[in-house]
């Protein structure tokens, strides 16, 4: 009888021991931020198992309406739906955390750079660096009209920090513009130029709201406030979205902060030289939920800016 329960208790310890050694890895894979492309469609950024981002890189030239420029959509809190828009609806060349300039003039000559009238192409990856907690990729963009001339490339890079609920993301983006075509000035107006987020088409526009610094803001008239923040309603979530514009991007900005579909997004007229480079960069903060305090974001803005 001793024999025996000796025998049953060595095969439940080593039952016990192939449960460990079999669930440790699934749960190391699971763990911190990992990186996952879709070659020419996107690339995924997970963290802890869960996508938390996607950036669009499709590139047709006979699609242009739905191809022309390359975006970052932000998920749900279960990684399965963009909270963020994609082609199509209200102001179709809208997507997700985009940019562009509308009025972008080389040597004299506009061209849109807003709209899909010209091209915005993801190129190749240049970087895909994935830890425990964080992550970061830089994607090569080359902007050039749409019969092929060349004007801007962009080393357009994100990189996501681990957050804890109900945060969602907290993204920093960075974008390295080289003027190839000749002298450039960056113009355009607030509304149809720098770099932005757009919620999803669906979201209730009667409960779109805004944040500013301080009480009694003006988007449209005071220059260079430091972030503004939007609160929209999408089924029955709220999100909020707080983007931070980084002291050392040009001044003079003006926010475009007021849309009830929710567009929102800093613009700051800039010039280029042929082969010169400009680097603007700003975070983007989204929860699920309601925004953070006034005082929270001043304070997560104070951290960034140093």
């Amino acid at each position: 009888m001793l024999t025996l329960i000796r025998h049953l208790v060595a095969i439940v310890v080593l039952l016990t021991l192939s449960v460990s050694v079999t669930a440790s890895p699934a749960t190391a894979a699971d763990a911190g931020f990992a990186l996952h492309e879709q070659p020419g469609q996107h690339l995924d950024v997970a963290f802890d198992g869960r996508v938390v981002a996607r950036y669009m890189t499709a590139f047709d030239p006979q699609r242009l309406d739905d191809t022309a420029k390359p975006y970052l959509h932000v998920m749900d809190a279960a990684g399965k739906q963009p909270i963020t828009k994609g082609p199509g609806g209200l102001y179709p060349h809208h997507r997700g955390i985009f940019a562009g300039f509308s009025r972008l003039t080389v040597d004299g000559k506009a061209h849109n750079l807003w709209g899909t009238t010209n091209v915005q192409a993801h190129q190749r990856f240049v970087s895909q660096q994935a830890a425990a907690d964080q992550a970061s990729f830089t994607s090569l963009v080359v902007w050039s009209t749409k019969d092929g001339q060349r004007l801007i490339e962009e080393e357009r890079t994100f990189v996501f920090r681990a957050v804890e609920a109900p945060a969602l993301v907290c993204v920093e983006v960075s974008s390295k513009l080289t003027a190839l075509a000749g002298d450039t000035e960056l113009g355009g107006d607030p509304e149809h130029a720098g770099v932005h987020y757009r919620p999803a088409d669906e979201l209730d526009r009667t409960q779109t709201r805004y944040l500013f610094p301080a009480e009694g803001n003006d988007p449209r008239r005071d220059k260079d406030l430091p972030w503004a923040a939007l609160s929209y309603v999408l089924g029955d979530q709220t999100y909020g979205v707080v983007q931070m514009n980084h002291p050392q991007n040009p001044k003079e900005s003006v926010w475009s902060a007021y849309r009830d579909y929710g567009r929102f997004g800093v613009f700051a007229k800039a010039d280029l030289a042929r082969g010169q480079s400009l680097v603007l960069r700003y975070q983007f903060y989204i929860t699920a939920g309601e925004l953070p305090a006034r005082e929270s974001i001043q304070q997560r803005y104070d951290r960034y800016a140093s």
